[in-house]
């Protein structure tokens, strides 16, 4: 199944991208896609902690996406 992956602040710098479309098998978690997102951006684990986001609400990590979901990547962010 298709999902849409959109990455914000320093994932999206580790990424190089603002999205990406990906396909991912039936019954998915968020957890088994952060997995899949760390193997296919080898820096991607530099990021320790993020939220995820499924279709604009914050998920947990054992949601099972569907296709055609929305899934934000956000990490934490700093500043003054």
């Amino acid at each position: 199944m298709q999902i849409e992956v959109l990455f914000f602040g320093i994932a999206k710098d580790i990424t190089q991208r603002s999205s990406l479309n990906i396909e991912v098998e039936s019954n998915t978690s968020v957890t088994q896609l952060q997995e899949k997102l760390a193997s296919k951006f080898s820096n991607f684990e530099a990021i320790f902690e993020y939220a995820v986001a499924v279709n604009e609400a914050y998920a947990d990590k054992d949601l099972v996406l569907n296709h055609g979901d929305i899934v934000a990547i956000i990490p934490p962010v700093s500043g003054g």
